[in-house]
């Protein structure tokens, strides 16, 4: 994880995040300060940002806003104060309304970012001034830690090419938290094509039944928010096992950038998940980033120990053997 260190400092009112990334400084510069590729990592995992407006001049001011899993919107914005080409840059940092207008009952922060050279990589420190003890705990209670830490650590991938990021890795799965997991796949393919093969019924069946031995049985799915969907399975052949399915309902779509649904087994009791799927395609390729939120890490354990991501890894080969027909 390329997030190192999180300093909270009541007496001097500051949060200092410590970062190294594996990529020279003017790279991580471009990151930071590119509009299209700072809204690929700034949110946290399941609150994405879009940048609306980036102006990177002293006076200048970048506008953006986080989605959450219902459609939720929280906005902010930034005020340069000062630029140092390639090196750093400080800005004010305020929350506003959806319309751009600063909130002022919630806390204004100065904030810096500095990226040094460490070998080949790149050194990254985040300042954060606060005006108050009571503005600092506000912020660190909202989750800024926690949200920082896992915003940052999203950057590897849009420090280095796709295609050569994921070569040979197959689906790979990280425990972000006690309830959160992160699912990755790089599917050969074009996100239009990707996605057509998870919201169409009859491309489904196709792909998304995991290991050999095993069909869709039967498929409900429209692209409606608050639409229903259930999605089933039976054995065949000699394959032994009940039939079992899941269920749930639609809560955001982005057509062909994010879906968000919740997610139970069909006839069990209790609560399900939330599964927070975004499509970002470069190169002819598709980065599927399934986030997964348990109700509990009892659940998550337990359906990590079913063989879940390697049924999932024989799904996405098999999706790309559809793709290319």
């Amino acid at each position: 994880m390329p997030v190192t260190n999180f300093i909270t400092d009541a007496e001097a009112l500051t949060t200092t995040l410590e970062a190294e990334f594996d990529a020279p400084v003017a790279r991580v510069w471009a990151a930071f300060t590119t509009p299209e590729q700072l809204s690929r990592f700034f949110g946290p995992p399941t609150w994405p940002a879009t940048f609306t407006e980036f102006d990177l001049q002293p006076g200048g001011r970048a506008r953006y806003h986080m989605t959450g899993p219902n459609g939720e919107l929280a906005a902010g914005q930034w005020e340069f104060v000062e630029v140092n080409e390639g090196t750093s840059f400080t800005v004010l940092d305020s929350f506003t309304d959806d319309s751009g207008n600063v909130n002022t009952e919630m806390p204004q922060m100065r904030v810096t970012y500095e990226f040094a050279p460490i070998g080949t990589g790149t050194k990254f420190t985040n300042v954060t001034y606060f005006e108050s003890v009571e503005a600092l705990e506000q912020v660190v209670a909202m989750g800024a830690i926690e949200g920082s830490t896992l915003a940052f650590n999203q950057l590897d991938t849009v420090l280095h090419d796709l295609r050569e990021f994921f070569t040979g890795k197959g689906t790979q799965h990280e425990l972000l938290s006690d309830t959160l997991v992160r699912v990755q796949r790089l599917i050969n393919g074009p996100a239009s094509a990707v996605w057509r093969a998870y919201t169409e019924p009859e491309l489904i069946r196709k792909w998304m039944y995991g290991p050999d031995g095993w069909e869709v049985d039967e498929v409900e799915f429209t692209t409606t928010v608050g639409a229903k969907y259930l999605t089933s399975w039976k054995p065949v052949g000699d394959t032994e096992g009940e039939p079992f399915g899941f269920e749930g309902e639609l809560l955001f779509i982005d057509p062909q950038h994010r879906l968000v649904t919740t997610e139970r087994m069909v006839g069990m009791p209790g609560e399900g998940t939330v599964n927070d799927l975004t499509f970002y395609e470069e190169d002819g390729a598709t980065l599927l980033t399934l986030m997964i939120e348990y109700p509990n890490n009892e659940l998550r354990d337990t359906v990590l120990a079913t063989g879940m991501v390697d049924g999932m890894e024989a799904s996405y080969a098999r999706l790309e053997s559809v793709l290319t027909t």
